[in-house]
Parts: C-alpha cells; structure tokens; sequence
C-alpha cells in the first residue's frame, strides 16, 4: 500500500491517475502525523511513504518534494529538498525554470500564465515520482508520466509553436520521460495527420449520428447499445425523433455558416437498423443538411450478423465511401465467450460481399486482450485478416469500461485476462504484420483503464486514412452530434476550449426529450456569441 500526503496543493485527481499506472493499491492521508514534515504555507509540499514489510528500510523510501510557489512573480522554484531514494538527491530546478521561461511565451493571460505553473507543478512531482514507481513495481510504462488519452494533442501543439522535429521529441523523451519507441510512433502518426486537420478552419465541422441499437450487447461494451429483442420496437419511435433533432441542429448550421466536411453514422450497430429504415435514414440526412462539400461518409456496419445484401446495396446506392466490418477477433472461442453471435466465417463472408458490391475502404475493428486469448490466438487473428485486405485496421487495446459488463463481472474473467507481458506481446504482433503489409499508423488515442497500459492504433493503407478519426481524435474541428448517447464537442480554437454537450444514453428518455437535446446545442452557441 501507498500512502499519500498533500501539503499546500490539492492535485489528488492528477496523482490518483498517474499512480494507477503502477499499482491500484495506494490511499491518500489526511494529517501528516506520520511523516517529518514542517507545513510551511509557502511551499506546496507532496510527501509519499511506500510501506513495506521491513521497518529497518522505511527511512530511504520516504520521497519529499516541495515547490515554492510565488504567484505574483509567477515563477516556480525548488527549495534545497532532496528526493530519498537509495540515498540520491535528484533537483529539477533548472528544468522547470526553462520549461516555465519556454512556456510563458505562449500564456498571454493570467488564467493561462497560472494553468502553466500548476501544469508544471504536477509534471514536476510525477517526474520525482517516476523512476521511485518503475523501479519498485517493476512497472512497464512506455508512456512515461503521461496519463491522457490524446497524447499526439501534445506533439501537434509543440509543432504548432514553431520547434523543430528535434525539440518536440527532446521535449516527449525528458519533460514526459517517453520511451524513444512511442516517441517514434507519435511523430511518425503526427506527421501522417497534419496532412489532413491543417490548415485549421473553423467553419467546417464534422457531423456524427448515433444509432445506439445492437443485435444483442458484447461483453467488453459501454458504448449505448440497446439489445433489438428488448428495445428493437422502438427504432421507427428513434428515427423519428432523431430525423427531428436532425432538422433543429441544421438550422442552426445555417445559421452560422458551417460546412460539413465528415459524416459518420455509428453507434451501437447502424445496421441493426433494417434496410428501409437505413435508406429512410441517410435519404432524410441529405434533404436536411446541406451535404455539397462532404468529404468522407463512414457507416458503422459492425457486427456480420446485422449484416444483409439489402442493407449494403442500400449504403452503396447512396454513396456511403467508407465502412466498418468489425470482427474484434477471428478465433470462434472468444466470440462466442464475448458475446458475438456469429462465426469466423460470418466475417469473411460479409467481407467480400462488401467486396462484389463495389466497396473499397473497409476499416475492420480488432480488440487485443480480450479474455482468454494468447498472443498465438492474435497472431491467428493478424493472418486471417491480411488475407482479406482492408484498407484500414484498427488495432484497440482492451479497456475496462466502467458500465461494461465485464467490468461489472470483473471477478469472474479476472484470470481471463492478458498480462502486460502478453500485452506487450500483443502489440508487437500486430505492429508486424501491419508494417509486413503496408499499412502505416495514421491515428493514435489511448483510454482509461487500458490492459498494459498501451494505446489503440487506427492503421490504414496510403490515402485511405479516415478523415474523421483523426478530427474527433485531434479536437481542432467541432464535432455536432445527434441521437442518443451522441456527444458534440464545440471547439474554440482561440480560447484553446472545448465544450461538451451530450444528448441522454437511454432511448426512450431521448425519445420524450429530444427539444431538450436541440435547445442544449443552441445554448452552447448562444452563450458564446454565435
């Protein structure tokens, strides 16, 4: 167990994350009756005492860190402490002063000059932390102090400031002590995305449409997913309402000008939706939206069994240019121990049908981890689908959703799951067979919760990338969304801000309070002077 002492500051939430890469097993003391520790009111003051079995080694795992903090000088210093760690002292002093003197620059108000001192004030204790961690958990984590999930917002901003490729990768190795491998990794996606999100332009937005139904709900999913046996009567219900949140958000698109540059449709499984009400669907889109400069249209087709002919003849016919076929795995054991009523075979049918009817970006969504598989059991996976070719692959590593039925039961599959060794495994596999095949990392994200603490790539062959990924993923375009579980990002690039607003999960609460969800987004722009 790890005992944790804040003195001066209050940055639990940060440390909470960041020590979760190590161990779930620490605590957060109140009083700092146990520690040495003077509360002087000028420092802001972290004290850590890692108990152990053998009393006679307590004192030298004792680590204290103290900043003193001048907020009307802004400036951020290291008062003569020493970090007890096998007897070395270790100061970063002269690095947080160059980091602050660096990052001044670019704060060009208080509130901005303040989040840039409490930014490198908890980089700072994680750093005097990390190596303490690593060492004593002998903990593999390649992200380094890192604990977001969009790491590549980090390179994208320091490239945006001007520093050359060098300086931004000095700055992922020494202020966020990332491994040279994933360092290489997010400048190599980060080049690949700049291609397509700049220049920046704020008038054109991308548009995402939940459909939040699914033939039946998989073990590992959080996302809003009705089961069709209990809640498939209400589709034509959902499609109503939606079509009429969809007309109130177009006008408001008209009203301030935006362009469509993206449309995604997802879920759930938008093909649980029968394939009368999918062309009703898309057919009533483009009357309502002004869809003349759409660059990209991505349909979720998901899972092979709410797959049909008809239901693709219907996304051919109007003009869908991309979609998902998403097996997850292609060994038949852990389908059906997820929850996937369908076979191996399923998929690969599904696969060339798409094929034959003229399909050529298909993106297929596999998950590492997943309980009970082994690295042979990926390495099955990895043949099966480069046989078949897609464009795109993209490449998730299993997290443990909070609202996830495996989470839920997390006793019952706990033995199931991969351990960071496996993990590791894993992820080199399928990084060697995507590199063997040609197809190149084009976005990256990470989540919580994630086995291995590791990251999910989106690979694609050249000029196949997906638009919108790399967008919703880089949030420098707002995102409008519809339907219920949709979430629409409004992104102020000057303010550096992003506001959330979220339609309701349940559909038939969405159902009787679609006007709430329309009359939220016009808010959000109201109060922002639009």
């Amino acid at each position: 167990m790890i005992d944790i002492l804040l003195i001066g500051h209050d940055y639990r939430y940060e440390l909470s994350e960041f020590l979760k890469l190590f161990s779930s097993e620490f605590s957060f003391l109140e009083s700092s009756e146990v520690f040495d520790v003077n509360n002087e009111d000028e420092f802001d003051s972290l004290a850590i005492s890692k108990k152990i079995y053998e009393l006679s080694d307590l004192d030298n795992d004792i680590l204290i860190n103290r900043l003193h903090v001048d907020r009307d000088m802004h400036h951020i210093s290291i008062i003569s402490e020493t970090i007890v760690i096998s007897n070395n002292a270790i100061s970063y002093q002269k690095e947080l002063s160059e980091h602050l003197d660096f990052e001044k620059k670019f704060a060009n108000n208080e509130k901005k000059i303040d989040n840039v001192i409490k930014s490198a004030s908890k980089r700072l204790i994680q750093k005097s932390m990390f190596e303490f961690l690593k060492n004593r958990f002998d903990a593999y984590v390649p992200w380094g102090i890192l604990t977001g999930i969009r790491p590549l917002k980090i390179v994208h901003s320091l490239l945006d400031e001007g520093l050359s490729e060098a300086n931004v990768i000095d700055i992922l190795k020494n202020n966020y002590l990332i491994s040279d491998e994933k360092v290489d990794l997010l400048m190599k996606v980060a080049k690949r995305e700049r291609k397509y999100i700049y220049p920046v332009d704020e008038d054109k937005i991308s548009l995402y449409v939940s459909i939040p139904f699914c033939p039946t709900k998989c073990l590992y999913c959080s996302f809003p997913s009705h089961p069709l046996a209990k809640f498939g009567k209400l589709r034509d219900s959902y499609l109503e309402k939606l079509i009429y949140e969809a007309k109130g958000l177009g006008e408001l698109i008209k009203l301030q000008g935006k362009s469509i540059e993206t449309l995604y449709i997802g879920g759930g499984t938008p093909t649980a939706l029968d394939a009368e009400q999918l062309d009703f669907l898309i057919k009533s889109l483009f009357e309502i939206f002004d869809l003349e400069q759409l660059e990209e249209f991505t349909v979720e087709a998901g899972r092979p069994d709410s797959i049909t002919r008809e239901k693709l003849e219907v996304l051919k016919r109007n003009n869908v240019t991309r979609i998902s076929i998403n097996p997850q795995t292609m060994n038949q054991d852990t389908l059906d121990k997820i929850g996937r009523n369908h076979t191996v075979q399923d998929i690969v049918d599904c696969f060339f049908l798409a094929r034959e009817l003229g399909f050529d970006n298909i993106n297929m969504d596999l998950i590492l981890g997943l309980p009970g598989e082994t690295p042979d059991m990926v390495e099955n996976t990895m043949k099966e689908i480069v046989k078949l070719n897609p464009e795109n692959v993209t490449v998730h590593t299993l997290a443990l959703k909070r609202a996830s039925d495996l989470n839920i039961n997390i006793e019952e599959y706990k033995s199931d799951l991969s351990s960071y060794k496996n993990m590791i495994s894993m992820i080199e596999i399928s990084q060697k067979y995507m590199s063997m095949y040609e197809y190149s990392p084009y976005y990256l994200y990470r989540q919580k919760h994630m086995l291995g603490n590791l990251e999910n790539i989106g690979y694609s062959k050249d000029g196949k990338e997906c638009m919108y990924n790399m967008q919703i993923m880089e949030e420098m375009q707002s995102n409008y969304a519809i339907g219920a579980g949709a979430v629409s990002k409004f992104v102020y690039l000057k303010e550096n801000r992003i506001e959330r607003v979220d339609d309701v999960k349940n559909v038939e609460i969405y159902i009787d309070r679609v006007d709430d969800m329309i009359d939220k987004k016009y808010a959000e722009v109201k109060k922002n002077g639009y």
